[in-house]
């Protein structure tokens, strides 16, 4: 009989499998390459501060966006902090400039829950989107749930599973129709380095909703570098 380690193991694997598959109607395809820089630091008991920089480009687009983002956290309970930022967002074709977007981001975020050898959290996100050259205000819901099970060197190593959603509120020039415009599901490894620094690399699935048109799939290689001070 296998111990509970090795059952939970399998049945993230196969989770995995399950959410990465590729819906048979799909035919537009693109091979991505994120790399994503972040930082968070704890102010004082209460406040903490994070930042972060992604950085994206395709076989079909290049090098093609800059995400940076900053924002301030504020500690409701031991699992709870509520956030608010900006995000700055220059848009490329192929290392060319084409326009910036601004958005406002609100959010909060669950952590430090456990079930069984689970790690688990989640984020529910709201931004407000504004692009140069361009009319309206963009407004969208991110919901996130994360999953993270040790599996080598007494928790240091652990497999990540994680889903986000984009759902649209309204629909700008720049913003697709209204409702579910696309998923992340994300299957990596997570590893300590030290006591502050981790890294995070794994397969990302970017499958986009469309309307009268084939959904489109984004295969992202994903390396993430996280501090905590």
């Amino acid at each position: 009989m296998r111990n509970p380690m090795s059952k939970a193991i399998a049945s993230a694997a196969m989770l995995g499998a399950m959410a990465l598959a590729t819906p048979a109607t799909a035919s537009t395809n693109d091979t991505q390459y994120w790399q994503t820089l972040s930082a968070n630091v704890k102010l004082n008991d209460e406040f903490q501060a994070t930042g972060e920089a992604v950085f994206r480009s395709s076989d079909k687009k290049g090098f093609y966006e800059v995400e940076s983002s900053a924002l301030v956290g504020y500690k409701v309970s031991k699992h709870v902090v509520v956030w608010a930022g900006y995000v700055f967002n220059p848009l490329y074709d192929h290392g060319d400039f084409t326009t910036r977007e601004h958005r406002a981001r609100q959010q909060i975020t669950f952590d430090k829950y456990k079930l069984g050898n689970l790690n688990l959290s989640g984020r529910l996100r709201t931004e407000q989107r504004w692009r140069e050259n361009a009319n309206g205000t963009g407004w969208r819901l991110r919901p996130y749930v994360k999953a993270s099970l040790p599996i080598a060197d007494e928790g240091k190593t652990q497999l990540v599973f994680a889903n986000e959603a984009f759902v649209n509120l309204n629909n700008p020039t720049f913003q697709s129709a209204k409702g579910l415009d696309r998923t992340r599901t994300f299957l990596g490894i997570n590893r300590t380095i030290s006591k502050k620094v981790s890294l995070e690399a794994g397969y990302m699935l970017q499958h986009g909703y469309k309307k009268n048109a084939p959904d489109t799939n984004d295969h992202v290689l994903t390396i993430s570098l996280s501090g905590k001070f």
